[in-house]
């Protein structure tokens, strides 16, 4: 991740091939060549961070069909949104790894769905120790071939309901640092970063760790009621230039909605870049958006090729658009596109 070539950011693994989080996935994902893989973490009703992208299990896993679960669902307040479902810090580990994930838009990713029931929800402690193996099996086949290792793979992991969960008394900050340090990670390592929606979740943990930080941003002037910030009131008010050095004093990027990049005109066709990208910089931030799908109905409507939702567009072409404004780095659901449309960057 040190490298200055923009980083390719396998999101949720490579979850446009494989439902996502699972371990299966984020092997594809550094397979087809991601610089580092994304996991989103929650916790587990006995303090275990697990990959999933939010709390609620329905969504993504089996839990409807065990009937011994069935008594606990129930609607929550997630971060102000009234949610209907199963929620994990409702389950044991030892209870989640009794279900089985499944695609979360089948209606867009069918060919996903061959999947469904076969994978476990994955841990971050898993997520390390597959992150590690890979990079020692790899170290080892260049120490034979008598080449130089390849850079380790990176991760990026994301703290989802921050707030929410410290509330619950299952506060995640403690048990992720824990993890990475008994896997080597300390300091001001930079194979990891950390990144989450909620301002003053950062603001304290850049007090516990000297790990990188991502400030992610939405691309709505909406207020995040559920965040506490000095300085910001809105999304809106990240971006501007004060924003940018504010989010400066205690991190060391952002991870904007990438219509935050670049918008979309009227008619749905990409437009022409904002000043985002050069404010970040002037601040010292790099610039990672997010997210970046190979599916027609993702694209602007100048990169999708046919009138079906779930055909594939040119990805490849709208990631040039996205590098040519100068960014650091992306989210994609597809690495190897991702890989492929850096390659064409980087050849000019």
């Amino acid at each position: 991740m040190s490298s200055a070539a923009p980083i390719v950011i396998g999101h949720r693994g490579a979850s446009g091939y494989v439902p996502e989080h699972t371990l299966a996935s984020y092997f594809l994902a550094i397979q087809y060549g991601a610089d580092c893989v994304e996991p989103d973490l929650v916790m587990s009703r006995d303090g275990v961070p697990i990959a999933r992208h939010e709390n609620e299990l329905g969504g993504t896993t089996d839990v409807a069909a065990h009937w011994e679960f069935a008594s606990r669902r129930t609607t929550k307040s997630v971060d102000g949104t009234a949610i209907t479902g199963w929620f994990t810090e409702d389950f044991t580990l030892r209870e989640l790894k009794t279900l089985r994930a499944r695609e979360r838009i089948p209606q867009l990713r069918p060919g996903n769905t061959r999947f469904d029931g076969h994978f476990e929800i994955a841990t971050f402690e898993e997520i390390l120790a597959l992150v590690q193996g890979v990079d020692g099996q790899r170290a080892a086949r260049a120490r034979q071939l008598g080449l130089t290792a390849p850079a380790p793979v990176g991760l990026y992991p994301e703290i989802k309901h921050a707030s929410y969960f410290a509330n619950l008394g299952l506060p995640m900050q403690a048990p992720l640092l824990s993890l990475l340090g008994q896997y080597g990670y300390h300091g001001r390592d930079t194979r990891v970063w950390l990144q989450s929606f909620e301002v003053a979740y950062l603001q304290a943990l850049r007090g516990m760790t000297g790990l990188p930080l991502v400030q992610l941003i939405e691309d709505s002037g909406a207020p995040f009621d559920f965040v506490l910030s000095r300085d910001a009131r809105t999304y809106a008010d990240l971006i501007t230039p004060h924003g940018l050095q504010e989010i400066a004093r205690y991190a060391q990027a952002i991870g904007p909605a990438k219509s935050l990049v670049i918008p979309w005109h009227a008619d749905g066709t990409l437009g022409a870049p904002t000043a985002l990208v050069a404010d970040a910089h002037a601040a010292g931030l790099a610039v990672n958006p997010w997210t970046f799908r190979l599916e027609n109905e993702f694209l602007p409507a100048d990169y999708r090729r046919g009138a079906a939702p779930a055909g594939a567009g040119d990805l490849q072409g709208e990631l040039l658009a996205y590098l040519r404004a100068g960014i650091d780095g992306f989210f994609t659901d597809q690495a190897d596109v991702g890989v492929s449309a850096r390659a064409a960057f980087l050849r000019g």
